[in-house]
Order: structure tokens, then C-alpha cells, then sequence
């Protein structure tokens, strides 16, 4: 899962990008990049943080009225410079990409781009079969002397054909205008903004509606399923289906990973949040549990612990408090790291909860460590019992599509039952939310999701041989740390 935008229609359109990325960073915090367009392409990539890896000087020398922008978030390949996005090639006309993802065929596209085109990728990062992928079908087009929006459309169906997994992108066709597509069951997010200015008409493509509100844009709309758009040098929009499948929306971005105040699909992230919480409380009734304060474990946790107490008529507070300074504990790449994150991360107001029996609301339990150590935290306190709450349905297969628990063994509700995770947290009790009322939830908004790693329903063919691949490349990194 990474943030991706796009932007074409005024000079200096750098400053936009950078904005835009600065508000996608809570989506990745490995490596940023910038590409821009005027004349020759301008490019700077980096390890770290938005604000880390561009300087003015850098901005000064962007120079263009169209570029694309990434931060990352390293689930295939490795975290080394060389796997930042944008990523780029000469031929045709020249075309930089970045995309938001992961290609689950990663090895089959491998082997058909060297035997039939012998293109090596440079890196192990999958945007470069994507890339390659949609550059080998643009180059049979019979019109690339002056390549016309079906040319390019026709690329990406064919490519949107041959590259499985989940993914939206956006790319810089070289004096042509500006490029952006989605994966055939629209997974991945990807919104269209637009900004009427003194100069123009200035339109953006971004993983997250929070970039144009930044901007002062305008959401035009989510694209859809297989959905491609082409902006052309003159603003004109060009819109077409591609390879279309039936829509399976993350529900993980929902859950934990867009911010609290985007859109997606038309429906506000925090509402959302806001409905599992009160969904929850059905159960925590259920179990007879009678908590004296409800707290988050912050900052995603806020909203359904707020849907929750306002069900239960109990009080939200905040006990737990977190330095913004500090990454985020999900999306770091060792086990070590989550938890010295988490140490440093959270600190509890005893005061708050000394005495008291506290429902403690957290989106997930992935691997139950950072859960542990929160309850451990909270009881060290003074908390007199812990009821831990999870928003989401308990996590029992790996995610194939981009987010960070591809592996069997590293997700707790796959190997223990709810009371062997409960004794092993050290909580009083543990709720978690059910599949059935969460499926309804979006059901009722009128959103197909993608539940996979709640489900094992894959949407995508081959969905075990790319859980052996991917967890082969985790055990092979793991082993060379």
C-alpha cells in the first residue's frame, strides 16, 4: 500500500505534488519520489519522509506543468533507492509511472517480458512490470507517431488483462498529457480532483481525497473498476472501461489505512469507523462486559471507540497518548521495530485510567504483539481490567494485494483461538467485530469489498501460488536480516 498523485495543468505543478504527497504520507514512510515533465523528465527520489527527501533546491529544478508523485510503503521488493517510484523508461515517447499496489503474478510477468521482449527489470519493485507490461503492448500500436487516447487505452486493457493483483497508477506520457488507470476490481483507490484557476483548469489524480482538500480542489469522483482517464495537453479528459471485473474495494482502507477525514467512494472514512464501533456494541452487551470509560488506541482506533461509547451511553476518554513524531508501528518491516515503536509511541494518563474497567477499541489485531504490549501499558497504570475491542473481524489470511501480513504465521487469529489471543494479550476480555455485520455495513452503502484477508475469498486468480511466492520472498528477506 503506497500514495500515489498526478497533477497536470500549471507551471511549478511540483508545489502541488509535494502538498499532495505531504497528506498521503500516513500511507507510506520507506521512500518518496517526484517526477516532473518539460522537455526532459526531473526527477528526485529518496529514502524517508516527504518533508526528509525534498529540499527547495530540488523543487527549483522540477520544472514542468505535469508530474506524479509517490510515497512508499515496501511490500514487494526491497527498501533500497533503486525500488522508489516514479519509475521510468525512454521508449516510447517516454513515460515515467508510480503506482499504489501489488501484482500477485509477479513471476509469470517476469518470464513473459524477457522471453518475449527480453526486457530485464532494473528492480524488484512490481511497477516495473506493470510498466514494461503496458510499454510492450503501446509499442504495437500503429500510431506512435501521434499516439491517440484509444492507443493508450488499448495498452492499458491488455496490460490490465496480464497483470494481476491490485493496483491503480498514474503516469507522465511524454508530450502527450497524463495517464491513470485501476485494476480490474478496482481494489485499489484512485480520485479524480480538478481546480478552476486564473490560469486554467488544473486536474489531479491522488489515492486519497485529503490531497485536494489540501490543494483547494475540487473531488470530481472515484474511478471505477478497470476505469482509465487520459488528460491531454490541452485539459481535455478522456474516459474509458478497460478489463472490467466485478468491484472488491479494499475494506482495509476503511478499517485502518486512509485517513479519518477522506472520502472513498463518496462515504466519509470516519463515518464509517464511527458505525463499527456501534456495531460493537451489541456485543460487548452480549458478553455482559459493563466498562466504567471507553478509550482508542489512537489514532484510528478514535472513531469506533466514539461509535462505541455513544451506543453504551459510557464515556470516552483519552488514556492513551501518542507522539506524532513517531512512524506508524503497522507499516514497519521488522518485528523489533513495531515494538520499540510502540514502546516509545504510547504513553497512558494514569490518572484516567487508574481503577477504572476500560474497553480499549483498536481497528485490528494483526500480530497481537502491539496489542499485548498496550495492554500491559494500560494495567501497569493502574487499570483495575481491560477489555480489548477490535473494529475488525479477526484477521485470518495473509493480504496478497499490498498490505503488510502476507505471511500465515505472523497473523495471531490464524493460529489461536479467541481466548488462547485473550490470555495471550493479558486482557480481562476480547471482543471482535463480526464479518456479517461489517459485509452489511458496506453492503448497505452500496460497495462491493474485498475482505480476503478476513474471508480467504480472493478475488484474483491464483491467489495460492502468489501466497507462495510472496511468503517465499518475506522468509528470504527475513533470513538475510
Amino acid at each position: 500500500m503506497c500514495g500515489i498523485v498526478g497533477f497536470i495543468g500549471r507551471e511549478h505543478i511540483v508545489y502541488d505534488i509535494m502538498m499532495g504527497l505531504t497528506a498521503l504520507q500516513h500511507r507510506g514512510q520507506d521512500a518518496a519520489g517526484i517526477t516532473t515533465f518539460k522537455k526532459l523528465f526531473h526527477e528526485k527520489k529518496g529514502l524517508g519522509l516527504v518533508n526528509g527527501v525534498f529540499e527547495e533546491k530540488h523543487l527549483k529544478r522540477l520544472i514542468g506543468d505535469i508530474g506524479i508523485g509517490h510515497v512508499r510503503y515496501t511490500t514487494h521488493g526491497s527498501n533500497e533507492l533503486k525500488n522508489a517510484q516514479p519509475i521510468g523508461t525512454n521508449y516510447p515517447f517516454g513515460i515515467s509511472m508510480a503506482h499504489n499496489g501489488n501484482i500477485t503474478n509477479f513471476e509469470e510477468i517476469s518470464e513473459r517480458l524477457y522471453k518475449d521482449y527480453h526486457i530485464l527489470p532494473n528492480t524488484t519493485n512490481d511497477l516495473e512490470l506493470i510498466l514494461y507490461t503496458f510499454v510492450s503492448e503501446l509499442t504495437s500500436s500503429k500510431n506512435l507517431g501521434s499516439v491517440r487516447p484509444d492507443d493508450l487505452f488499448d495498452a492499458v486493457q491488455a496490460t490490465q488483462k496480464k497483470v494481476h493483483g491490485a493496483y491503480s497508477a498514474t503516469a507522465i506520457i511524454a508530450n502527450q498529457g497524463l495517464l491513470a488507470f485501476c485494476d480490474p476490481n478496482g481494489i485499489r483507490p484512485m480520485i479524480l480532483g480538478k481546480k478552476v484557476t486564473e490560469e486554467g483548469i488544473i486536474y489531479g489524480v491522488a489515492s486519497e481525497t485529503v490531497c485536494f482538500d489540501h490543494l483547494g480542489y475540487e473531488v470530481v469522483r472515484d474511478l471505477e473498476p478497470g476505469e482509465m482517464i487520459f488528460i491531454d495537453n490541452d485539459k481535455k479528459v478522456y474516459s474509458r472501461k478497460g478489463h472490467v471485473k466485478e468491484q472488491r474495494f479494499c475494506v482495509f482502507e476503511f478499517i485502518y489505512f486512509a485517513r479519518e477525514d477522506t472520502y472513498l467512494h463518496t462515504r466519509l472514512v470516519a463515518g464509517q469507523r464511527v458505525k463499527m464501533g456501534r456495531q460493537l456494541a451489541v456485543k460487548v452487551r452480549e458478553a455482559g462486559l459493563d466498562p466504567d470509560i471507553v478509550i482508542d488506541v489512537p489514532t484510528s482506533g478514535y472513531f469506533a471507540a466514539s461509535g462505541l461509547a455513544e451506543e453504551l451511553g459510557v464515556p470516552h476518554r483519552r488514556g492513551l497518548v501518542k507522539s506524532n513524531y513517531i512512524g506508524r508501528s503497522f507499516i514497519s518491516s521488522k518485528q523489533s521495530e513495531r515494538e520499540d515503536i510502540v514502546k516509545r509511541k504510547l504513553n497512558p494518563i494514569a490518572k484516567t485510567v487508574e481503577g477504572k474497567k476500560i474497553a480499549v477499541v483498536d481497528d485490528s489485531i494483526v500480530r497481537g504483539t502491539t496489542s499485548k504490549r498496550i495492554v500491559k501499558i494500560l494495567k501497569d497504570a493502574g487499570a483495575k481490567e481491560i477489555y480489548f475491542i477490535s473494529a475488525a473481524p479477526p484477521l485470518l489470511h495473509p493480504c496478497i494485494y499490498g498490505i503488510d501480513m502476507s505471511v500465515t504465521t505472523e497473523l495471531i487469529a490464524a493460529n489461536k483461538e479467541i481466548d488462547e489471543i485473550r490470555n495471550y494479550i493479558g486482557a480481562d476480555a476480547l471482543i471482535y467485530q463480526s464479518i456479517e455485520e461489517l459485509k452489511k455495513q458496506f453492503d448497505d452503502m452500496g460497495l462491493n469489498t474485498c475482505m480476503a484477508c478476513l474471508s480467504g475469498d480472493y478475488p484474483t486468480p491464483n491467489a495460492e501460488l502468489a501466497l507462495r511466492q510472496i511468503e517465499k520472498e518475506r522468509l528470504s528477506v527475513k533470513d538475510s536480516e
